[in-house]
């Protein structure tokens, strides 16, 4: 039974809360990872698991425990690509999936961004998370739910 896992420290709210109502409709198990202490609903398939703070200690977290076929919600490159490495898909909370054709790219540009703000150059951050980005993630997360169940029943 699929599993997700969510990288929680940096997960917007709302997403959490699509999260939330998926696990209770599909009955499907959901734990959200964080190096801080976190609220979630009562539910028998809703679980957080806080970790040590430190530096990719929730990431390392999700791929230990992650199994091929697992669903992991992140907006962090390198965990997506650990993540796909073991069979699992990484979803982020714009509603883009990560892929094995397009995690490369996403790594270099990632490192060249770094390397760009190191000598200095304000880079600018991501844009506001907004009302499409919440549509475009439920969207893929419907999508998905959905033929992962097509193919899991067949």
């Amino acid at each position: 039974m699929m599993q997700i896992w969510v990288d929680a420290d940096a997960c917007p709210a709302v997403i959490k809360e699509i999260l939330y109502r998926v696990a209770d409709r599909m009955q499907m198990q959901v734990t959200l990872v964080a190096n801080q202490l976190l609220r979630v609903p009562p539910s028998r398939f809703i679980r957080s698991v806080q970790v040590p703070s430190g530096a990719d200690v929730a990431d390392q977290e999700i791929v230990r425990l992650l199994e091929p076929g697992d669903l992991v919600v992140t907006g962090d490159i390198p965990l997506a690509s650990d993540v796909l490495k073991k069979g699992g898909y990484a979803l982020n909370p714009r509603g883009e999936f990560y892929t094995n054709d397009n995690i490369a790219q996403m790594l270099t540009m990632r490192a060249f961004m770094d390397e760009l703000r190191g000598s200095g150059v304000d880079t600018g951050g991501p844009a506001a998370f907004s009302q499409a980005d919440r549509q475009s993630f439920a969207n893929s997360l419907d999508r998905h739910l959905a033929k992962h169940k097509r193919s899991s029943n067949g």
